[in-house]
């Protein structure tokens, strides 16, 4: 699991430093403020984990893509030269449930003149131990575009971030042998009757599967298919104790009463085992996160990172807490609380109106 990042001179970080729940990171903040990219440098580190052949430097190439493919262009833009560095460190649970030390370190530097993937990049012996599956989920959904993707990536230069073509691979993943355990049966029931069937791919194309037959994705709801995106996943054991998924606003085409099943799949699967990562703009996910422990999961382990521009230096900061009441600054609750006293005020002079005009 992932313990922490620190973040020096990078993107929008000039300096910040974040230390990881074990089960449900949630990120909020207003656009330009570096949830996605906390998301994806934490994704490379991972995937470096898993393979041997591609190094931090370039998975955050492929990742980030910057121009020209010079890593150089993600140090924090300045007049002057200057270096990037980030050093994640990852945890383990022992059967006692105590952290093992010392603790797993990636650490990375590159100056803003570097050309290429060319980076200083060191880490600790036991880096790679006890690799485990990640998972990103970008925003835009890509099993609808799925047949000829990958042969086309494979073969042309196509201006595509990597999570893209990543997360189209772990769709395509063999179902896992074996029975499913209790934990996975319960979740894949819940998505199951969410979209009403089950995903199956014949060749490279995906359909859901029901009483009426088969649905392309194409003809699918893209709701659905987030859902049905999932099922994959834990079917093919991508998401299972000890995995890492990072999803890139859960909310996007995704119907409120969705938002519902969602959530409980999540909280669901870190009790499973599973570290998750969030960014959001959604009033609704926020909320139901806050219900649904207070219900059903008061032993869940969640933290809330609200990242703010702060107003004196303009430099991005940030604040966790592990409870929602205690989000500060909370963009999404202010701008729900400002509509609702719009609201009230407007209904209030529509209906002060009639009798002012008597």
């Amino acid at each position: 699991m992932l313990k922490s990042v620190s973040l020096n001179q990078f993107t929008v970080f000039k300096k910040l430093k974040f230390h990881f729940s074990p089960g449900i990171n949630v990120f909020i903040g207003e656009n330009g403020t570096g949830k996605t990219h906390l998301l994806k440098v934490l994704y490379a580190a991972g995937a470096t984990i898993l393979s041997a052949e591609t190094g931090f430097s370039e998975k955050l190439n492929r990742v980030f893509l910057p121009s020209g493919g010079n890593i150089g262009r993600l140090v924090k833009r300045n007049n002057v030269s200057s270096r990037a560095s980030i050093e994640i460190q990852r945890t383990e649970r022992t059967e006692t449930g105590t952290d093992t030390a010392p603790f797993p370190t990636l650490r990375i530097r590159f100056s803003n003149h570097a050309r290429g993937s060319k980076a200083k990049v060191t880490t600790s012996f036991n880096w790679r131990e006890n690799p485990s599956s990640v998972v990103y989920i970008p925003v835009k959904d890509m099993l609808a575009n799925a047949p000829g993707f990958r042969s086309l990536c494979s073969s042309h230069a196509v201006h595509f971030e990597e999570v893209y073509l990543d997360i189209v691979d772990k769709a395509f993943f063999p179902k896992l042998q074996g029975p499913a355990t209790k934990d996975r049966k319960k979740i894949e029931k819940i998505l199951s009757e969410a979209m009403s069937g089950k995903v199956i791919f014949r060749g490279e194309e995906f359909f859901l599967q029901n009483k009426q037959g088969k649905l392309e994705f194409t003809l699918l709801a893209e709701g659905f298919r987030k859902i049905g995106l999932l099922w994959l996943l834990l079917q093919n054991g991508s998401l299972l104790k000890g995995s890492a998924l990072f999803w890139d606003e859960p909310e996007t085409n995704l119907n409120p009463k969705l938002m519902k099943t969602v959530v409980s799949v999540l909280l669901a699967m870190q009790k499973m085992g599973v570290q998750i990562f969030l960014a959001t703009h959604n009033y609704t996910i926020l909320r139901e996160l806050d219900l649904q422990m207070n219900e059903s999961y008061r032993n869940a382990a969640i933290l809330y990172h609200s990242l703010y521009r702060d107003k004196a230096t303009d430099e991005i900061g940030v604040n966790s807490t592990k409870t929602f009441q205690d989000i500060d600054p909370n963009a999404i609750v202010d701008t729900f609380g400002d509509q609702l006293e719009r609201d009230m005020k407007l209904t209030f002079e529509e209906k002060r109106s009639p009798r002012e005009g008597q």
